[in-house]
């Protein structure tokens, strides 16, 4: 049936879509993306077939951050240690060994203040923190008022100063492993890391490093590298490390709306007409 198929709708990465696939489907025009990130594809290969690309920005945005917050507050609450607590046949524990930290006053950075990023400014300032941002182009001076939210050019700056530090950048070459050990160490030792971008994003040998030896106190986590990690690894013996599976757009509602606009950009590729969602080769 390859002459036949002309979109493909990717959920969690499947179909792989290779060389030996493409040149299967000789009428293939269009490739809808389940999720934003589009690490997971050839970009150039894809386009130097005629194949458009399309993800689906819109409907994993609110979702996405929700589960950023989610993480923090977890991170700053000890949730997941005094549930084991609260269930344990003992209910032995010290109350000073469960301090959490406030987050009402906090600062947070935000690494990537993109579509989902800045929707989590927007809830950091429900909770009344303070925000700083890192990005490639700085918001609209409209935007960032309308947030509360300082644009720091330099990373460093972003580390040095925030308590909690949440990633929600694209993988790409220019940021595969953009935390490492260098800037594990300019956080402050109270600091919590948070990321729902990408594993690879985080230097994870480093954050081991770093989350046994106190430079950050805490990390929350919804993507690793790889995904499920080996049970053996170092990162699910620590006590101050919450993962989660890949929860970022993983509700009912945004299921439903993620295949909405993935049959949205694939009719309107199969029509002609621009496809709301298209992703470029950069």
């Amino acid at each position: 049936v390859g002459k036949k198929v002309q979109a493909i709708y990717l959920w969690w990465h499947k179909p792989v879509i290779d060389k030996e696939l493409l040149q299967s489907l000789p009428n293939l025009k269009v490739i809808a993306n389940s999720g934003v990130g589009m690490d997971h594809l050839d970009l150039k290969l894809i386009a130097s077939f005629g194949v458009k690309m399309a993800n689906a920005p819109r409907a994993v945005s609110s979702t996405t951050a929700d589960t950023g917050m989610a993480l923090l507050l977890a991170s700053a609450r000890r949730l997941v240690e005094v549930h084991n607590i609260s269930i344990s046949p003992s209910m032995d524990y010290c109350e000073a060994d469960i301090l959490g930290v406030k987050v009402a006053g906090a600062t947070l950075g935000i690494i990537g203040m993109g579509r989902i990023g800045y929707k989590i400014a927007v809830r950091a300032k429900a909770f009344e923190m303070s925000i700083l941002y890192h990005n490639r182009t700085r918001r609209k001076v409209q935007e960032e008022q309308a947030v509360g939210a300082t644009y720091c050019k330099k990373i460093d700056s972003l580390l040095q100063q925030a308590d909690f530090v949440m990633l929600v950048v694209s993988l790409t070459p220019q940021t595969h492993k953009l935390i490492g050990k260098r800037e594990l160490e300019l956080m402050k030792p109270t600091a919590t890391l948070i990321n729902i971008s990408r594993g690879a994003v985080v230097d994870q040998e480093a954050l081991v490093a770093a989350l046994q030896t106190g430079v950050i106190r805490a990390a929350a986590l919804d993507v690793t590298s790889p995904e499920p990690l080996p049970r053996d690894h170092a990162l699910l013996k620590l006590k101050n490390v919450i993962i989660t599976p890949h929860l970022g757009i993983k509700t009912d509602k945004a299921t439903y709306m993620i295949t909405e606009e993935a049959v949205e950009n694939i009719l309107a590729a199969l029509n002609g007409l621009p496809l709301p969602s298209e992703v470029l080769p950069s």
